[in-house]
């Protein structure tokens, strides 16, 4: 049995299968879920990240993370934890760099948290070099003062999508017609946790919400009130969710989210105010575009160094990889970056007001 007549056996045996519960079955089905069954990172994959793209990206988010360690005294032990990994290529770079920090990498605990065994053998191989610890969420990350890194790990929490009538909502689900998976409706009821959404949106519009998303940071942001420390969030998405943004990529092209469960990769779009609010136990950072937070690094300085080094295809590709990171017609503007710290401390370089 495939992934779609599993889901198809499902609705057909308990009825229209909400939409977080589809992404859910969808990316981390034990044996046949997308994260637990293909190859999805890289150009052999069905998409590419920014730490695929170059090392520079790695390095700045390490110094920038060091430099906030440092700020706050320099704390030790402290956790240092990425959320969603994906092959270990950003917390390589990152330790690589911040081993210019003396005590930073002593001092530190890594930690990763990843749900998929295939992946966590991937990231074993890649940071063979370090101690590394795996958790499956993090709610069970250690008491003390937390640096921590998620990248484009935000887009794949699953998302419930509703649809406005009038002052109430339709929520949308996963039905079957004939042997094809299908989108419908739920009758409207009135949803009071959406009443502060009636504002902006008219008859017909279409929100997400992700409350893993926003339980996800709560906890992070208590862990860094109580012990200190700094989140970086970097995903694409923008201050507030409206319109669908579900996709599905597959062989480094969009297609259809129905059409074969378990064999793409689901998305949607970051929802930062919903972020910003579940954080009420630190202070958050202004969202600011990716392209100006590397910029603000210094990614065009450590561009020019390492080009130095580089001529004929290569120099042509790591220019490329320069733009692509930074353009507003690439990633640059498309993704976003926030940070969590410490009520009346400062936020990690790159992301002042």
């Amino acid at each position: 049995m495939n992934l779609k007549d599993h889901i198809i056996a499902r609705i057909t045996a308990e009825g229209p299968m909400r939409l977080d519960d589809y992404m859910s079955t969808c990316l981390l089905h034990p044996t046949l879920g997308y994260y637990t069954s293909q190859t999805p990172f890289g150009q052999q994959g069905d998409f590419v990240t920014a730490p695929d793209i170059s090392q520079m990206f790695g390095e700045l988010i390490g110094l920038a993370l060091a430099q906030a360690w440092l700020d706050q005294g320099a704390p030790k032990p402290f956790t240092l934890a990425e959320l969603g990994p994906g092959r270990g290529t950003l917390m390589a770079d990152l330790l690589r760099a911040a081993n210019q920090v003396p005590g930073f990498l002593d001092a530190a605990e890594i930690i990763l948290i990843e749900a998929s065994p295939a992946l966590r053998d991937v990231q074993r191989e890649t940071l063979s070099q370090h101690p590394v610890r795996w958790l499956d969420t993090p709610f069970d990350l250690p008491d003390q003062p937390l640096f921590l890194i998620a990248n484009e790990f935000f887009d794949a929490l699953p998302i419930r999508q509703f649809q406005r009538a009038g002052p109430n909502w339709r929520e949308r689900s996963i039905g079957v017609e004939g042997a094809a998976l299908t989108m419908g409706l739920s009758p409207a009821q009135s949803r009071p946790e959406l009443n502060f959404r009636l504002e902006d949106t008219k008859d017909g519009d279409l929100i997400e919400t992700c409350t893993l998303a926003n339980t996800t940071t709560a906890q992070i942001a208590k862990r860094i009130d109580a012990y200190g420390g700094a989140a970086m969030i970097v995903d694409y998405g923008d201050w507030r969710s409206l319109g669908d943004t579900l996709q599905a990529v597959q062989g480094h092209k969009t297609t259809d989210p129905l059409a074969e469960p378990g064999r793409a990769d689901l998305t949607a779009h970051v929802d930062f105010e919903a972020l910003a609010m579940a954080a009420t136990d630190c202070a958050y950072s202004p969202v600011t575009a990716q392209g100006v937070f590397l910029e603000r690094l210094g990614i065009t300085q450590r561009a020019q160094q390492l080009a130095s080094a580089l001529s004929g295809s290569a120099l042509e590709n790591h220019i490329a990889a320069h733009r692509r990171l930074t353009h507003p017609a690439e990633m640059g503007n498309l993704f976003k970056v926030m940070a969590l710290f410490p009520k009346g401390g400062t936020p990690p370089p790159g992301l002042d007001p």
